[in-house]
């Protein structure tokens, strides 16, 4: 369907429509109601002239002498009222008390409405017959607007229902094709018809290179140190002496650590599940693993690490990720614990993993993470740990009390 006005004047238009026929329904009803009373109430009033002829009755009388006026008015009359307009409610009648000319005493014109009203009081079912039909009208309007709104905002219906069809998790290169934003005119619904259809063609082609890069990088960037790693080996069969032992640990390390980023990178930088994101896998082997390959941070420093399993959980989600997760924590607290200042606490429970050390910083304080991970004195800070977390629907979060800082990842 091709809409041809912008959605502004169709509302308008709409609400103008609406107003305009309930308007001329209410007027017309009211007109015709008015015209109709008068005209029988007329016609009542001859048809009594006519029965009474040739004595005519009026119900407009004059009067020049106060014993000449109704018994009800006498009283009134004696007290010499002042020029102008009365009404006796009781007596349903209407009185002008005027004062002609070259006269002392007044003139009274009393006018009898107590035939009229109840002339007029026997139209009550045709106002009653009258009201039922405006509001029926009425009714017929406001459906008939209700109508029009609709017809109205159509296009933004359609063009939200395909919206909200759109997964912006799981976006495909074909997710743009759904808008079809050339079925919309050049009005308000078209431009945001046309602008989200290129975004999310823009958006398509991100994903598509992220992928691409992603598959590119996971081997160019692997390469190198695989080939690095394989001649630290052959050198460590080597005869070698102590300080080039001390050189080739440090390098080892060095190449574990450059190991480590990349797949942080690439894990972070993936967009689209690889199909590991659902692997169930046990979490204590992994924290070993973190606990053993940060170990050399301690070198130097008297500090003991206190590892506790009060359970074995397992946990569905990105091994890989956990990882690098559960590396960082650890990394964090050997590299930020000082010398003799108690232990380094590794806890493992049953659906959280709690890491916690001293630090020379007396603070009592909530941290606040992060949006995004940027180099701190911690190098990539914990704002890794909080993406991957995020990526795989865990719970992550750093306090401090005192001098003791506390991470916990939940799962």
């Amino acid at each position: 369907m091709v809409y041809k006005h912008s959605l502004r004047k169709r509302v308008a238009i709409a609400f103008a429509v609406c107003v305009a026929v309930l308007s001329i329904v209410w007027g017309f009803a009211f007109f015709s109601g008015i015209r109709l009373s008068e005209d029988r109430v007329l016609s009542q009033q001859l048809e009594v002239a006519a029965e009474n002829y040739p004595a005519l009755t009026s119900n407009l009388q004059s009067y020049t002498q106060i014993d000449d006026l109704p018994a009800s008015l006498r009283e009134w009359a004696r007290t010499n009222p002042e020029k102008g307009l009365y009404e006796f409610d009781a007596e349903e009648l209407h009185v002008a008390v005027i004062n002609p000319s070259g006269s002392t005493q007044n003139a009274y014109v009393v006018f009898d409405v107590a035939g009229i009203e109840a002339n007029s009081s026997e139209d009550w079912w045709l106002l009653l017959a009258i009201t039922g039909v405006v509001g029926t009208l009425g009714l017929f309007g406001f459906i008939l607007g209700l109508f029009i709104m609709r017809k109205a905002v159509a296009p933004v219906v359609e063009l939200a229902n395909v919206v909200a069809k759109i997964d912006p998790k799981h976006l495909t290169a074909d997710d743009h094709k759904r808008i079809r934003s050339s079925r919309f005119v050049d009005d308000e619904v078209g431009l945001l018809a046309m602008t989200i259809e290129k975004t999310l063609e823009r958006v398509s082609d991100f994903v598509e290179r992220e992928r691409n890069f992603t598959n590119a990088a996971s081997h160019e960037l692997r390469t190198p140190v695989t080939v690095i790693s394989g001649a630290l080996e052959i050198l460590e069969q080597s005869d070698l002496d102590n300080g080039d032992k001390k050189a080739l640990d440090r390098m080892r390390r060095a190449t574990l650590d450059m190991k480590n980023m990349i797949e942080m990178f690439l894990c972070l930088a993936r967009e689209t599940d690889d199909g590991l994101y659902n692997e169930q896998f046990s979490v204590a082997p992994l924290v070993y693993k973190a606990i053993d390959q940060q170990r050399y941070l301690l070198r130097g420093k008297s500090v003991d690490i206190e590892l506790d399993e009060a359970a074995n959980p397992s946990v569905f989600g990105h091994p890989q990720a956990f990882s690098i997760a559960v590396t960082n924590l650890v990394r964090n607290a050997f590299e930020h614990t000082l010398d003799n200042q108690s232990l380094v606490s590794v806890v493992i429970k049953d659906n959280e993993l709690i890491v916690s050390n001293h630090t020379n910083k007396h603070v009592d304080q909530q941290v606040t993470l992060p949006a995004e991970p940027h180099i701190t004195n911690n190098g990539l800070g914990l704002g890794i740990v909080q993406r991957l977390s995020e990526k795989n629907n865990w719970t992550f979060s750093l306090s401090t009390s005192e001098n003791l800082v506390v991470a916990r990842l939940c799962w």
